[in-house]
């Protein structure tokens, strides 16, 4: 019996050793698939490896092999054939050409640190703030249109009507005709007021006037009775009142922490729908390539390592409000304001037109 409970003893301390164990391997599984996103290293110049930040491999190379030590630049390696990156960065692999469409002509052909560049072929346009999906074929002006723009890869056609004696004639109907049917009537309130305000010593007072009003473009009146004193129910009160409609004014919001607050921001686009990842990517300015090569990592990384590729690929000009604009045109806009809101209360954005001191007493707070 002794031994039989000596057993037990070393079987159960052997069962907690090896959860421990699998506790240990699933942390650090866990560690490593965030720890890019840990580490902050030099934007621009650093990316993150594990625990430390590697130096920048130069444009036209990827990462072959990382660094080991802070600080100092891994083994880079050229891109090879029809693959390119255009600034310094910490990819495991260059970027594929794009193939210009069969609607489309190459302008510059793809090298090691520049991507193919494409226009539309003459005939052809595509809206430079739109994705180009396909080149839309030019309008042409009819035959009572003259040219004002002429059709480019970038813009259509513009168009206008000619001058013709018609379109004069047209011009004085809708303008001089209720100018002098205004005039009339302001003519006919004129007379009218006079010739009651001489009857006035002779008629009895009456607790009810009549009021003429100009009903129409031209001269007819018509009488209506109402009180002296015009309330609120008068049923003339809705064309005395003005309606104003409030336009809501874009806000542009400006990071409190320079480039490192919009890449604190790209865990935030993870609540995108993924039915419109590929279209959210594309609309700010990445190629098919681009987005098949994260195809194989799930939603959450395939949004933030799409967002250093676009931050890469953008350099200087990368700008949040572009984000947030590309959701709201692809009517994703409760995603928008759900990451508008959350970059605002971690203190990594604030609106521009919000004063310095309310930002600097939130960060106090």
């Amino acid at each position: 019996m002794k031994y039989m409970n000596l057993l037990v003893l070393l079987l159960l301390n052997v069962i907690l050793t090896a959860k421990s164990h699998l506790d240990l391997a699933w942390a650090q599984g866990s560690f490593k698939t965030r720890s890019r996103r840990d580490i902050s290293c030099r934007e621009g110049l650093e990316y993150a490896n594990d625990k430390v930040c590697c130096l920048n491999c130069p444009a036209g190379t990827h990462v072959k092999r990382a660094c080991v030590n802070n600080s100092e630049k891994g083994e880079c390696e050229s891109c090879p054939f029809d693959s390119y990156t255009e600034h310094g960065n910490g990819l495991e692999k260059c970027l594929s050409c794009t193939k210009c469409r069969i609607d489309q002509d190459t302008v510059e052909v793809c090298t090691s640190t520049q991507n193919t560049r494409c226009v539309c072929k003459r005939g052809s346009f595509c809206l430079p703030d739109q994705a180009c999906e396909l080149c839309k074929k030019c309008s042409k002006c009819k035959d009572d249109e003259e040219i004002v723009e002429s059709c480019t890869v970038n813009s259509n056609t513009v168009c206008r009507k000619r001058n013709s004696p018609d379109g004069s004639l047209s011009v004085m109907f809708l303008v001089v005709l209720p100018l002098i049917a205004m005039l009339v009537c302001i003519v006919s309130i004129v007379y009218w007021k006079k010739s009651k305000s001489g009857k006035r010593a002779i008629a009895p007072r009456s607790p009810k006037e009549m009021v003429k009003i100009c009903m129409g473009d031209g001269d007819e009146l018509r009488e209506e009775r109402q009180n002296s004193k015009m309330d609120d129910s008068s049923p003339l009160q809705p064309f005395l009142e003005l309606n104003y409609v409030d336009r809501e004014q874009s806000r542009r919001l400006v990071p409190l922490n320079g480039e490192e607050s919009l890449k604190k921001t790209f865990e935030l686009f993870e609540e995108i729908d993924v039915h419109y990842h590929n279209r959210f990517f594309r609309f700010i300015g990445l190629s098919d390539n681009a987005i098949k090569t994260a195809e194989s990592l799930i939603p959450e990384d395939k949004v933030y390592e799409l967002l250093k590729v676009w931050l890469e690929k953008e350099g200087m000009k990368a700008d949040f409000n572009n984000l947030i604009e590309a959701l709201i045109y692809l009517d994703q806009r409760l995603s928008a304001e759900n990451i508008i809101a959350k970059a605002i209360s971690n203190k990594f954005f604030r609106y521009e037109d919000e004063s310095q001191e309310t930002s600097s007493d939130s960060h106090s707070e």
